[in-house]
């Protein structure tokens, strides 16, 4: 029997506004590692751009922080006219279970090549299990006219084909998906199943709800000339780690399509891991 693994995040989206004390006033910073609800993240860096995207990421203390009040602030901001999107990996290893995600935020005002992502991933599985993906992610993914900026995703989706059973955008009120909601994913070797909820906690009343199994075809994964094995429910390996991003998709355009900086609020994380 697969035990379960357990996350909680909350997040508050702001599209202007809170900016950091200054770097030697910044609580949870050392270098490129960021600590935040009790636990290591690494802060993913690069000046040339790199997926997802592909972004440039930056580890300014302008755009990755902790606040006094012990929250996570991300953002997409442009400097010296080159815009910087940011990502944290966590370094606790993870695998199957139920991964929850509190969220304060208004995706509907995101600029519509804006993404936020809650998910796994695993540098070393590529060829076995296609990088072990599971997401929540919020995105207009490039309609401004999108009402249903929140999809439920296992890789592989779109590399190498656009495998269509392997995604699924939700229909939630918009009103509802306003403010806070909760999104979970159950993540097992037979079913990956993903409900969302309005309010704090699972208790609220259910606002979306997919599933997906072993009846779907086995699709590979193709990037860069190189191609996974066939793959069905991905696997987690043994550097599965828990990620959040805050992203563009630019080849719409480079930055926000609205030209504006975002800013993203992780307020708390925890991880209750169960034995096997």
């Amino acid at each position: 029997m697969i035990k379960k693994l357990f996350f909680i995040t909350t997040i508050i989206v702001l599209m202007h506004g809170c900016q950091q004390s200054n770097p030697e006033e910044v609580l949870g910073r050392v270098g490129d590692t960021v600590t935040f609800a009790g636990r290591k993240w690494d802060i993913k860096s690069s000046t040339q751009p790199v997926g997802p995207g592909p972004n440039n990421f930056s580890k300014r203390y302008d755009d990755v922080w902790v606040d006094e009040k012990g929250y996570l602030h991300l953002t997409i901001d442009q400097h010296d006219n080159v815009w910087y999107s940011t990502e944290v990996v966590g370094r606790d290893n993870v695998g199957y279970g139920t991964y929850t995600f509190t969220i304060q935020a208004d995706p509907m005002a995101f600029s519509e090549n804006v993404v936020l992502g809650l998910f796994t991933w695993d540098d070393s599985t590529f060829y076995t299990d296609g990088n072990s993906e599971v997401d929540i992610e919020f995105s207009k993914w490039g309609d401004a006219l999108s009402e249903t900026p929140t999809t439920f995703s296992v890789q592989p989706v779109s590399f190498g084909g656009f495998f269509a059973e392997r995604t699924r955008e939700q229909f939630i009120d918009i009103n509802v998906l306003k403010g806070v909601t909760t999104h979970q994913f159950n993540w097992t070797d037979t079913l990956i199943t993903w409900n969302s909820f309005a309010g704090k906690g699972i208790n609220g009343n259910p606002i979306a709800t997919w599933a997906f199994n072993l009846n779907h075809p086995p699709r590979v994964k193709t990037e860069g000339g190189v191609s996974s094995l066939p793959i069905v429910i991905p696997a987690p390996g043994a550097q599965t780690h828990a990620r959040m991003n805050f992203w563009t998709l630019p080849y719409l355009t480079q930055g926000p399509n609205n030209g504006l900086r975002h800013e993203v609020v992780i307020q708390d994380f925890s991880y209750e891991p169960m034995i096997p």
